[in-house]
């Protein structure tokens, strides 16, 4: 039986999920059995979920209480706290695991913080260090920055700062963070159209430059192409945008392609992006009309081209992955999850294959 951990709105963030929760499929009988099978781990709000590159540990965003907590398997179809949860930030929304294991960036929606946390030998979460976009703008704008001084507390998430007069009005909004090759890290900041590379320093994070995407775009969630390239979507503008890396390291826009042809700005609003195995096809999905994207990728990674466009299968795709000759999508306001048949020969997604109940979805991740 192949099982995946199941993360969701619970009610603290006025959904049904009453934590990580168990999705499984019959082996031999194909996604079409695909079924929620109960909670595998209480947890309030677990909206992300991240895993261990080498040990059966989970990682949980619990975005309501703004804080990430580690879980263990203690079973084929349950985990166990690895210690209590550690203070993230505001509406952290999006962990990512460094490929040795031994990092964990959490990107925080609500305030702009990026937290870095240290993972232990066996899994558990050290405390963190933290850089946020408040530090950015007290090195821009000569604002103090609550986290200096010998009282600091790195992991105590705090109100924005008044914009000074004539700043930038915007706000901060973290997203996502990926692992770039060389241990640097990407984010995207959605409030302020950027993707920030970061360069580890000591036990927090320094930042190394930035991308600047078109004002109003809203950077969400970003991947890395096996030919290197970044492809980032952004929620607002309904585009991916593709950076590549310079030989001094720097990185820089080189493309911009529409998520879909038919894609409505103001009505459609892009979440997920995931890569094919063969990194021949992106997909993302449309929340809104409530539609999946397939883009072709082409030349060296950096060419873009709409491929089709087909019903999700459910209300709010807010995150799908790829499985089987498949997409797998949670459904956050239908309470549900699809499985959608991807065309063996071009990876465009197709029909609607079967749909199943889970209470308020919002990430899936394969168990081991």
């Amino acid at each position: 039986m192949t099982r995946f951990w199941a993360g969701g709105y619970g009610a603290d963030m006025d959904g049904e999920a009453e934590g990580i929760g168990v999705l499984s499929v019959d082996d031999g009988r194909g996604p079409s059995t695909l079924r929620h099978r109960g909670v595998a781990a209480a947890a309030p709000s677990p909206s992300w979920l991240a895993a261990h590159p080498t040990l059966d540990v989970v990682y949980a965003a619990l975005e309501g209480q703004g804080t990430v907590q580690a879980f263990a398997r203690a079973g084929e179809a349950a985990l166990r706290p690895l210690g209590e949860p550690v203070s993230a930030g505001e509406g952290v929304c999006h962990l990512a695991v460094s490929p040795r294991g031994r990092m964990l960036i959490a990107s925080c929606y609500g305030d702009g913080r990026v937290a870095r946390f240290g993972i232990a030998d066996d899994g558990a979460l050290v405390p963190p260090g933290v850089d946020r976009a408040a530090a950015l703008r007290a090195a821009l704008f000569g604002e103090p920055d609550a986290d200096e001084g010998p009282d600091a507390d790195p992991s105590r998430a705090r109100d924005p700062h008044p914009v000074p007069a004539g700043a930038d009005p915007r706000q901060s909004h973290a997203h996502a963070a990926v692992f770039l090759p060389d241990g640097r890290i990407a984010t995207t900041d959605l409030g302020f159209d950027l993707v920030r590379i970061w360069r580890v320093s000591g036990t927090a994070l320094a930042l190394d430059h930035e991308v600047v995407l078109p004002r109003g775009t809203g950077p969400r969630h970003l991947v890395l192409h096996p030919s290197g390239h970044l492809h980032v979507v952004t929620e607002y503008s309904c585009e991916v945008f593709t950076l590549a890396s310079a030989r001094d390291g720097s990185w820089g826009l080189v493309a911009a392609t529409p998520a879909s042809p038919i894609a409505q700005v103001g009505f459609d609003f892009p979440a997920e992006l995931a890569v094919s195995r063969d990194g021949d096809t992106l997909y993302t999905a449309l929340r809104g009309s409530n539609t999946l994207a397939a883009l072709r990728v082409r030349g060296g990674g950096e060419v873009l081209e709409p491929l089709a466009l087909s019903d999700s299968g459910v209300d709010w795709p807010r995150h799908h992955l790829v499985y089987d000759g498949t997409l797998l999508v949670s459904g956050q306001r239908s309470g549900s999850v699809s499985v959608v048949d991807l065309d063996e020969r071009t990876g465009a997604p197709r029909d609607v294959r079967h749909v199943t109940a889970a209470p308020t979805p919002t990430v899936m991740l394969p168990a081991r």
